[in-house]
């Protein structure tokens, strides 16, 4: 939903349907992305990335459920409060001293009772108004974010864009003023009837500044905004810090890191260290560990609790003392991986131990360091080396309540974002993606036994045939998440191998391969006949469905696509595999 224009003189473009039309300047294009519109000089004064509307879209549609969320939440306490306050005004009895001679009392205040005025003014009906958000991008470049967000999101107060350029500065005021976000002057009707013109500055309000001095000038209770949107161009690591103290408790901090080759990635261990705290590993699990690293770098940063919601969507909430942040340490684990086959083992840094009391039943937890190694020097599968990955995020990646909310609206308003199919597809598979810590890819894995790669639905049926719990993973096309150990998951490959014989005399023995291959199947007791596990299929088919590029329907029985599966050996329409 994203259109460009170039021009090389003054060109009209409509605005609106019904508003005044855009005049593009010589040396300016036009850009549209939904509703929103803004001038892109051809001397470069701020930086765009067309590619990046679908995180703009996700990051509306997110933020804009999240407030409606939050607005509720706050309505509803405040009906209980106003419940509580009419309750506590009908049990109210209002007493005077008993005069000498009189019988009866009259409602004259004493210093035990409340007063005659206080209630009065109590008693007055209130009205709830909706709670609106103020929302701050301290990257904000030419704007765009920052205008789809005062446009698109009814809850939105205004939102503050800053940048340190002053090119990038005057590129947001006129794209604010075109889309009619900007100052503007107001009639005012005062309480005595007296009219009078006040400023306002707008629902978009630029500042060009320093992006941590900005921020840290929001640290104080009553300066700090609900969202802070962080869209850097590469790590966001110099910003974090400042980013979290801006941030209202229960607010929500907004992230972007596009440094993939230093956050997933042993190329630059010291970078990573450095900007993460944590360190990668080249054992083919990029996506796992840059979202790990990520969320703890926020955690440690900030010593608050963190829940995240989805994409780099963070909710930070304020802990009231220092057993919620150890309960951050124990979903905070170091991997150990094997450099050969990948296998992973997990080392928490803390743990939480539940005691209940026999006489109350009140359940206390208890805190405490964790026990380790898990594993020795020498991977227990294929005998290589293990090398340390993290300290990592080991939590849930997802709150599935809050995507499911989030998909419920990208269902109602499909035609307000462009790239709404591929959201549905990203959120339906985040929606049932299992909270286990790793993916793994077929193709991978078939690498490292030097086998033919089997079809993911194949190798996701034997597993959901032997017991295992089976799921697609949002961070990588064509993987997988499964509750199955690595070496049940190298079973599965094993029975593979099994029909489809690997050349042995192509095959170091000292590979990684060999080793794997020499051992027997263990655990692999289930069938082999494609199960329909709804959950699993539904986000597959909605992934897929997506990463065709089209919204054609695909078939609902697995096995039309997968195979129809025969005991004891993979098989489908077409003849063995």
């Amino acid at each position: 939903m994203t259109t460009a224009m170039a021009d090389t003189s003054k060109t009209e473009v409509p605005k609106e349907p019904k508003g005044p039309p855009i005049v593009v300047p010589e040396g300016f294009s036009l850009h549209t992305e939904n509703n929103a519109h803004i001038l892109i000089s051809s001397k470069d004064e701020a930086f765009l990335n067309p590619v990046q509307e679908f995180n703009r879209d996700m990051s509306v549609a997110c933020i804009r459920v999240w407030s409606e969320e939050l607005d509720k939440e706050k309505e509803d306490k405040f009906r209980k409060a106003e419940e509580r306050r009419a309750k506590r005004l009908e049990q109210a009895v209002w007493k005077r001293p008993r005069v000498e001679g009189e019988g009866e009392t009259s409602p004259v205040g004493d210093t035990s009772t409340t007063d005659l005025d206080t209630v009065e003014n109590t008693s007055k009906s209130r009205s709830y108004h909706p709670y609106k958000f103020v929302l701050l991008e301290p990257l904000s470049a030419t704007g765009l974010r920052s205008i789809r967000y005062a446009k698109e999101i009814p809850l939105a107060r205004f939102i503050i864009a800053n940048d340190l350029s002053p090119s990038a500065t005057a590129a947001m005021r006129r794209n604010v003023e075109i889309n009619d976000l900007g100052p503007f002057e107001e009639d005012i009707t005062t309480p005595d009837g007296q009219r009078t013109v006040k400023s306002n500055p707008g629902k978009v309000r630029v500042h060009e500044d320093d992006a941590c001095a900005l921020m840290y000038n929001h640290r104080t209770e009553k300066t700090r905004v609900d969202v802070v949107d962080l869209d850097p161009y590469g790590t966001a690591a110099p910003f974090i810090d400042a980013a979290v103290q801006a941030v209202n408790s229960g607010g929500l901090l907004c992230v972007t890191c596009t440094d993939m080759s230093v956050l997933a990635t042993t190329n630059y261990s010291e970078k990573c260290f450095s900007n993460y705290g944590g360190i990668g590993t080249p054992a083919g699990l990029e996506h796992n560990l840059d979202i790990g690293n990520q969320i703890w770098a926020l955690h440690r940063t900030s010593s608050i609790l963190v829940h995240r919601l989805l994409r780099n969507i963070l909710a930070l909430l304020t802990p009231p003392t220092a057993k919620l942040t150890f309960a951050n340490e124990s979903k905070t684990s170091i991997y150990y991986v094997c450099c050969g086959c990948a296998s992973f083992h997990e080392q928490k840094l803390g743990r939480v131990v539940e005691k209940t009391n026999q006489q109350s039943g009140a359940v206390n937890l208890q805190y405490k360091t964790a026990t380790g190694p898990p594993v020795d020097s020498g991977c227990p599968e294929c005998g290589f080396s293990m090398h340390l990955a993290g300290p990592m995020w080991s939590g849930p990646l997802h709150n599935p309540e809050f995507v499911a909310k989030v998909v419920e609206h990208v269902d109602g308003n499909a035609n307000s974002y462009g790239t709404s199919t591929r959201m549905k597809g990203m959120l339906v598979v985040a929606q049932e993606e299992l909270n286990v810590p790793f993916y793994f890819t077929p193709a991978k894995v078939a690498g490292t036994f030097h086998c033919s790669t089997p079809a993911l639905g194949d190798v996701a049926s034997a597993l959901l045939n032997a017991g295992h719990k089976v799921s697609r993973s949002h961070a990588s096309a064509g993987s997988l998440k499964t509750t199955a150990s690595r070496s049940e998951i190298h079973d599965v490959f094993r029975a593979w191998a099994q029909r489809h014989p690997v050349r042995m005399d192509r095959i170091s023995e000292t590979s990684p391969a060999a080793k794997l291959l020499s051992k027997e199947i263990k655990w692999l007791t289930g069938s082999f006949l494609v199960q329909n596990a709804g959950g699993f299929w539904e986000a597959s088919r909605v992934r897929d469905a997506y990463e065709r590029r089209a919204d054609r329907p695909l078939s609902a029985k697995p096995s039309a696509e997968l195979g129809t599966g025969v005991e004891g050996g993979w098989e489908t329409q077409a003849g063995a595999i």
